[in-house]
């Protein structure tokens, strides 16, 4: 019994091998107003766009490090000898991060881009010089008023995220988002 079912398995198996296979009906074209406008898809960057790039990766190693210091002084909360020394590393990373986004920020020029893009392309570099501008002030206050110090970060490093999401949309990049630190508790 069993020899009889594999040898109909095996004939059958043979047989549909054998028959040749039918071409799909071609779909039929959509008319132009049916298509869906969407995100530009990702292409391969012009050598003026990626140095801007390069230029954004570098001055997005200094805004890292505006992050991990806020963070720091975040973590700490309201112990004393913990939050000196988490102010005293905000300091110094405000100093370190305004090296790598004047470097970065160098080679962002925003024609490298057209149109709406280019706007956003202004926009980011813009805050870019925000951000560096903010940098001596941070340096300066954060080991005095490491939470004023702080808050301003946030503020100006919320804005960055903001301007960032738009731009790497504009593009067709995914996009992360940046979760402020949140209030200290009473």
């Amino acid at each position: 019994m069993r020899g009889l079912v594999l040898l109909l398995c095996l004939t059958s198996a043979i047989a549909a091998a054998q028959q040749p296979v039918q071409p799909a009906a071609p779909l039929p074209a959509l008319p132009d107003s049916a298509k869906v406008e969407s995100l530009p898809l990702y292409q391969r960057p012009t050598p003026a766009q990626a140095r801007y790039m390069d230029g954004l990766k570098t001055a997005g190693r200094g805004i890292a490090q505006l992050k991990e210091g806020v963070s720091r002084v975040d973590m700490a909360g309201r112990d004393s000898a913990r939050l000196r020394k988490a102010a005293y590393i905000l300091s110094g990373f405000c100093g370190t991060s305004r090296g790598f986004m004047v470097s970065g920020r160098g080679r962002m020029v925003a024609t490298a881009y057209e149109d709406s893009i280019q706007i956003k392309a202004r926009r980011l570099a813009q805050q870019v010089d925000t951000l560096i501008k903010l940098a001596p002030t941070c340096e300066a206050n954060a080991v005095k008023e490491p939470a004023t110090t702080k808050e301003q970060l946030v503020a100006a490093l919320l804005v960055w995220e903001a301007v960032l999401r738009d731009f790497r949309a504009a593009i067709g990049l995914p996009n992360r988002a940046f979760t402020p630190p949140p209030p200290p508790h009473p």
